[in-house]
């Protein structure tokens, strides 16, 4: 019945064989994992110029030294600016100077602007993604790219079950939620 449903499905999600996500790793139908790390964005462009090249020339010797297949994911995340905007409008209800609150309201207009339709204010993520059937196999990758990474400069992570979901999501439904009904062990 399964294999029923894929065949007249219109969701692409049901053509995708994942069983669950859980402990920050996809569990695909074959056995396999996918998983890998979260790489924390770096502005190298505001370092002076041998510190950018240096940053440069390690991310190169470490992409050279990656010995597994792997995937460069980039991902954008929905951010909610509504307690920004409330932080804001405390700010501005404790202000008494005229040019303040002026400054304070500016602010939350921008905000606002920001939050309408015409603009999506998402935060870029950045990830470096493999998969394997082996966890001891998945383990020392997971090490080595993040301790590699750290010789970059860069901090990551592994992944979290929310990285994983959100990366889905923007493959399959342009970044909103969906539910993956077909998926067990998700969250």
């Amino acid at each position: 019945m399964a294999k029923n449903k894929k065949e007249t499905s219109k969701w692409s999600e049901d053509w995708v064989p994942l069983k669950g996500i859980m402990n920050g790793m996809i569990q695909l139908e074959n056995g396999e994992y996918v998983t890998g790390v979260k790489i924390a964005p770096r502005n190298i462009f505001i370092l002076d110029s041998g510190t950018r090249d240096n940053v440069i020339y390690q991310l190169r010797n470490f992409y050279n030294s990656i010995n597994f297949e792997f995937w460069l994911v980039v991902a954008d995340r929905p951010v909610d600016i509504n307690v920004y905007l409330s932080q804001l409008q405390i700010l501005y209800n404790r202000a008494t100077n005229p040019i303040t609150r002026k400054l304070i309201t500016q602010d939350i207009n921008k905000a606002n602007m920001f939050m309408s339709v015409e603009y999506n204010v998402v935060d870029t993520e950045y990830y470096i993604l493999f998969r394997d059937k082996k966890m001891d196999v998945i383990q020392k990758r997971l090490h080595t790219l993040i301790s590699n990474l750290a010789n970059c400069g860069l901090n990551s992570q592994q992944t979290s079950n929310n990285d994983l979901r959100i990366i889905l999501d923007n493959f399959f439904n342009g970044g909103s939620a969906s539910t993956f009904s077909g998926m067990v062990g998700v969250e």
